[in-house]
């Protein structure tokens, strides 16, 4: 697939955005970065170049955060009641979402996945997540509180904006992801920069666009594209008084280094090897589709990913023949081709980082049942592919590989104690799906299990009033529902003697 293919089965407007210049967002205006550098972005479906995008440096970190502070402390946004920063949220949703098909197209492209997915879940996704954060708006309150020492007091609780905001965005769900981090700084009346992926800036870069036609006051949202040395200098900036990061635990550590200079608030949601618990009273008919796309949706580039599979021995067998079955359905192609449900990984490097463990499970005596191999002979595809007689000694069991691999493990144990001992044996707690039909064994293993998030007869499922994090070494704080608003204000106590 030629790159006039690719870019051919974009809409106009999709091949016109693609063929601007694409620069960075500081304080309302679209500059070039002040080295006047670019980097390439490329389609993963072929591994050829589609745009110039500029790469943003320290220096216009620097400028971005010093617009940030500028909207933060004086112009309109600190002077906007909740009720107008509500709807201006709000109205952002509705912009995306006229701009879905177009945004869905980009994201298609840039990232390799499915349009279809695209589409039907990232965007309508993120234009709830910005109404349903908007409406926070006018409920960030305090409380009264009842004051012990001798007096008349009269004392309470306010919650403010922590103030300006760094976010560092990863390259699985580019636009998703960077709304997820906007709408409740922006609900909770924080300023940004914005850094997207390197990977995959595209849709930032469009969502910028966006924001003005919002009606966003300029400096409010400040997007800044570049590798990984202009989020570095967003978290290690003095003036930031808050970063949040999703990406790899490996990245987080470091963000959280950096950080320590002017000890700003963290967040961060990293990394997971999520356990799916099959029981043998599971519906198969639910649980085979549900565990395939547990692992396979978006090519296993999901932090959520099932990617530990515990099977009951009395239907492991069925388990590895229906999960075959699923695989084969799976048409692999370009994200833009509306027929694709496997697109390429995101890049080459991620590309290698899947063969490689890929290759290290054969040597360590992995089967594979299915899959296994790269898919065609140009960009970035592997097979949707299933691994047997696998144990927790392997990489590929404890190591988090992001790509469509699935680790299948029979166990002959109805001790809940041990299934869970199991299942928590990892680094990681960001998720878990528990498959069964009796409801006590599910919510009495749901309580054992160390994770942010437990799923009972599905997997991947996120709602915009669900709170999203996780425990160990998934991060630090939740995102959605009311906590998100937390995660960006500060709460201070006032006491008066009368």
């Amino acid at each position: 697939m030629d790159i006039s293919t690719s870019i051919g089965r974009l809409s106009q407007s999709g091949r016109d955005f693609i063929a601007r210049r694409h620069k960075l967002l500081i304080d309302g205006q679209w500059v070039d970065a002040k080295s006047g550098k670019t980097f390439a972005v490329f389609d993963p479906s072929n591994g050829q170049q589609i745009a110039q995008v500029a790469e943003g440096g320290a220096q216009d970190v620097d400028a971005a955060v010093a617009a940030a502070r500028r909207a933060f402390e004086a112009g309109p946004w600190p002077k906007m009641s909740p009720v107008e920063r509500g709807k201006m949220v709000w109205r952002l949703g509705d912009v995306l979402e006229a701009n879905a098909d177009q945004l869905a197209e980009l994201e298609a492209l840039d990232n390799g996945k499915p349009v279809t997915d695209a589409r039907a879940i990232d965007i309508p996704f993120g234009c709830e997540l910005l109404r349903y954060m908007g409406g926070w708006s006018t409920k960030i309150t305090g409380q009264s509180i009842p004051i012990s020492a001798p007096g008349d007091w009269h004392a309470y609780s306010i919650r403010e904006p922590v103030g300006v905001v760094g976010q560092i965005v990863p390259w699985n769900f580019p636009l998703l992801m960077a709304v997820w981090k906007i709408a409740p700084a922006l609900a909770a009346g924080c300023t940004i920069v914005l850094k997207p992926a390197e990977q995959t800036p595209l849709t930032a870069i469009r969502l910028g666009e966006l924001i003005q036609q919002a009606g966003f006051p300029p400096g409010v949202v400040n997007i800044i594209t570049g590798d990984g040395s202009a989020g570095a200098a967003i978290a290690a900036h003095p003036d930031v008084d808050k970063v949040a990061f999703t990406g790899s635990t490996e990245v987080g550590r470091l963000i959280v280094q950096a950080a320590a200079g002017n000890l700003k608030k963290v967040s961060l949601e990293l990394g997971g090897k999520s356990p799916a618990i099959v029981f043998p009273d599971a519906d198969l008919s639910v649980a085979i589709p549900g565990t395939a796309s547990g692992i396979f949706f978006n090519m296993g580039q999901c932090c959520t990913a099932g990617s530990r599979l515990f099977v009951h021995e009395r239907i492991f067998d069925k388990m590895m023949t229906g999960l075959s079955d699923e695989a084969a359905k799976l048409k692999i192609g370009p994200g833009l081709d509306p027929e694709t449900r496997i697109g390429p990984l995101v890049s080459d490097e991620q590309f290698q980082r899947v063969t490689g463990y890929l290759e290290s499970g054969r040597q360590q005596g992995a089967e594979v049942v299915t899959g296994g191999k790269r898919h065609g002979n140009e960009g970035y595809f592997v097979e949707p592919t299933v691994l047997a007689k696998t144990n927790p000694t392997m990489k590929v069991v404890q190591e988090e590989i992001f790509g469509p691999v699935v680790c299948a493990m029979p166990y002959n144990d109805d001790d809940l104690e041990r299934i869970a001992k199991q299942a928590n044996q990892t680094e990681y707690g960001l998720a878990a799906s528990i498959w069964t039909r009796d409801i006590g064994i599910a919510h009495k293993l749901a309580k054992k299990l160390k994770a942010g998030s437990v799923w009972i007869n599905v997997h991947n499922f996120n709602d915009v009033a669900l709170p999203f994090g996780g425990f160990k070494q998934s991060g630090w704080g939740r995102e959605m529902g009311y906590e998100a608003i937390e995660l960006y204000t500060e709460t201070k106590g006032v006491a008066a003697l009368l």
